[in-house]
């Protein structure tokens, strides 16, 4: 777990994802659209597609996904689609997007500056739906500002997405998550993840089979803590906020004086914890607040030498890890959702293993 001060956790649950209810063939001949009760959850999550590939078309018609969208000049491939297949053909047109009747469906709007986002205030808004592009590199912070800005909107707000993996980061902002996406690919894969993804997520279980077990271990990794950075960077998309660490999941390790370690759900108001700084020096500081939020997580696994280490941390830009201190003008944080296969970031190597955070000589395997 991370090596600094501790005001904020994150922990991980289900979110309730529903794709539009449908299910059809793709044929030659005008199909109809089959209500699938079986992915019915309390709040309905939309899919329209955004393509002009044929066979990205059919998949996502058989798998339920009925509402397409084109720009105002492809009238023609959407009559033409509309002839094999029963679909809700909508049009963007500027700003606005409208159905077949010529009835505006939603607006659409491309963020690509805080300022952007700033002028979008739901109760001037006079639409039924919206549809929102994110043109910049940030994605999942200015989703969860919409989520928590449109609470209450009459209508459904959509996102533009170019992959299964963005679909997902806007359907579980804040845990509530966007209303749908506008998934805008022409790659089949796309379109078979996302509906993987909703598959998982609806399993039709209300009750599961459980089997008796013993208990063999309870734990996170203790024998290497990351060093996770605080939220003081200056962004566009949110103010600096020296005094909080977005630390992860209640079950991992934080340092505690003494050379020990406590779960982060043990922290309180009051409670000691290590704050360290790129050189490794260190000091006390003293929890002022702890705050468990459900939000997406991303595991982060590093190398060094045979030993393998990993961590939870939430999916979003202001979540960083610490470089390698080379030079005074490098780098220092990566975000999370940056990182890649070669990146290098810091950790302190600790003994394997431990009894109430205490470091201890016994033989244990951590995975």
């Amino acid at each position: 777990m991370a090596l600094g001060s501790f005001s904020f956790c994150q922990i991980a649950t289900p979110p309730v994802s529903v794709p539009s209810p449908g299910r059809a063939s793709c044929t030659s001949k005008k199909l109809a659209i089959k209500m699938s009760i079986s992915t019915m959850r309390e709040k309905m999550k939309m899919v329209w597609v955004w393509t002009e590939n044929k066979e990205v078309f059919c998949a996502s018609v058989e798998r339920g996904w009925s509402t397409f969208l084109f720009h105002s000049k492809n009238r023609q491939l959407a009559n033409d689609w509309s002839s094999t297949a029963a679909i809700q053909p909508l049009f963007l047109e500027g700003s606005q997007v409208m159905d077949d009747r010529h009835k505006r469906i939603a607006l659409f709007y491309n963020v690509t500056t805080p300022q952007d986002l700033q002028i979008l205030k739901p109760e001037e808004i006079e639409a039924d739906n919206m549809v929102i592009s994110f043109q910049g590199e940030w994605q999942v912070i200015p989703a969860e500002n919409v989520v928590a800005a449109f609470q209450g909107f009459k209508g459904a707000v959509l996102a533009v997405s170019t992959s299964s993996s963005d679909a997902q980061v806007f359907l579980e902002a804040l845990d509530q998550g966007l209303d749908g996406v506008v998934l805008k690919v022409d790659s089949l894969e796309e379109i078979i993840r996302l509906k993987g993804y909703f598959d998982r997520r609806n399993a039709d279980c209300t009750r599961l089979e459980l089997t008796r077990a013993t208990i063999s271990k309870v734990g996170s990794f203790a024998r290497g803590l990351f060093l996770v950075h605080s939220e003081c960077l200056e962004t566009n998309y949110i103010a600096s906020r020296p005094f909080r660490v977005n630390a992860g999941p209640v079950h991992a390790y934080v340092a505690v004086p003494g050379g020990k370690t406590s779960y982060l759900s043990e922290l309180c108001a009051g409670k000691e914890v290590l704050v360290v700084d790129k050189k490794g020096s260190w000091r006390t500081a003293t929890v002022g607040r702890v705050k468990i939020e459900s939000r997406p997580l991303i595991l982060v696994e590093a190398k060094e030498g045979d030993e393998t280490y990993n961590i939870f941390l939430q999916n979003a830009e202001t979540v960083g890890l610490i470089c390698p201190c080379r030079d005074d003008n490098a780098k220092t944080v990566i975000p999370v959702t940056s990182l890649k296969v070669g990146d290098e970031v810091l950790l302190r190597k600790q003994g394997g293993a431990r009894h109430t955070g205490i470091e201890i000589t016994e033989f244990i395997v951590e995975k």
